[in-house]
């Protein structure tokens, strides 16, 4: 996405959200929203980075940046001036400044999530009248609808993730007898190889550490005949990829087959469920309820997606109590899992653009029961 026009067109939207809200002026330090808006991503440094967005279309957005990393910054006149500051003048009250010249007294402000208490705490000091509020009530929807461009760089990231998941399904990355240390590292391999720029996680959980979602690998070494969780992305062009394979070295016991199968279908019918108007709620219902049918409710321990971008998790999130209709260009994750404590564990994730035909999976992998050589 090189050029003005994208960010352009994100910052008249962020404007108009933020006078819906009532919010005068957006703060945006580390985080995706600062590449969303401008391209260009901060380092986390003890030197505050910070784009200042007043909610007036004749305010001048500005992006108030180290001197040392003003270099790094590709300029679009169009959507923000840049204010460098040097290692002898204070950020904080630059952006105080800002603030004060582009809002009233007792202004509302936005603070972008993942910006340092330290700087946050410093802002309030030096606003003592402001209003504040997390960013994510702005931006957060916003984000959560890609562009055509967007969905294109999803596509890409997925595709890209999808030859690994192949390798792996076509028993081209060995599995019995290497560490789930070293089957994770191959993985990572394959993701650089494969055109991403970063690997984001590469999670690899054999035998009963596959009933640990977010299992770390270890320096267990992985036995014939028992599931391996394979759940990996990373970044191409900034935007994220994440799959999960399981996959079985030897002929899989039929309680854990039929376990599979449950968790199969459960992702078919999540991905079913993600119709334009649709409750996000919905699609974790529809996956759960397989789950639930078949007796095993309770091994099925998180919500069944998150929505993915510049992150991995943003909005939206399939989960009970989202209510928030799907709409055209939200993409997500569908995942649903069975983890039966020390004994083992299954899940199934593709990422899914919803569309007005109708959800649209951007993985392609097979998800049939696969044994790998062992």
């Amino acid at each position: 996405m090189n050029g003005g026009t994208p960010f352009a067109a994100r910052l008249e939207r962020a404007r108009l959200a933020m006078s819906v809200a009532g919010v005068d002026a957006l703060l945006i330090s580390l985080g995706a929203d600062l590449p969303w808006l401008t391209g260009y991503s901060a380092m986390p440094l003890e030197r505050l980075t910070m784009l200042v967005v007043p909610a007036a279309a004749g305010g001048q957005a500005t992006l108030v940046v180290p001197e040392l990393e003003a270099p790094r910054v590709v300029p679009i006149p169009e959507v923000f001036s840049l204010r460098p500051w040097s290692e002898t003048e204070d950020p904080v009250e630059i952006v105080a400044s800002l603030v004060r010249k582009e809002t009233g007294p007792s202004p509302a402000l936005a603070v972008g999530d993942q910006t340092w208490a330290r700087f946050v705490l410093g802002l309030q000091a030096a606003l003592p009248s402001a209003t504040w509020r997390p960013a994510c009530s702005v931006t957060g929807p916003l984000r959560a609808v890609k562009d055509a461009a967007e969905i294109e760089a999803l596509a890409r990231a997925a595709a890209s993730a999808d030859k690994v998941a192949a390798a792996l399904l076509g028993g081209e990355i060995p599995l019995a007898g290497r560490t789930e240390r070293e089957v994770s590292a191959e993985i990572s391999r394959h993701l650089l190889e494969e055109g991403h720029e970063h690997v984001n996680f590469a999670i690899v959980a054999s035998g009963p550490n596959a009933a640990s979602p977010h299992h770390e690998a270890s320096d267990r070494r992985i036995g014939k005949g028992e599931p391996v969780v394979c759940d990996f992305g990373g970044s191409l062009s900034g935007y994220c990829s994440d799959t999960t394979r399981t996959v079985f070295t030897g002929p899989p016991p039929a309680e854990l087959a039929h376990i599979y199968e449950v968790v199969a279908g459960a992702q078919a019918a999540g991905v079913e469920a993600a119709q334009l108007g649709r409750p996000c709620s919905e699609v974790d219902r529809a996956a759960r309820t397989v789950i639930e049918d078949a007796g095993y409710g309770r091994y099925f321990v998180h919500r069944t997606g998150h929505g993915i971008g510049l992150e991995e998790h943003e909005d939206p999130y399939m989960v009970a109590g989202n209510d928030e209709p799907l709409a055209a260009g939200h993409v997500f994750s569908v995942e649903p899992g069975i983890y039966v404590p020390g004994k083992w564990g299954v899940r199934i994730e593709d990422i899914v653009a919803a569309t007005a035909a109708g959800p649209e999976p951007l993985n392609k992998s097979s998800r049939a029961l696969t044994v790998v050589p062992s």
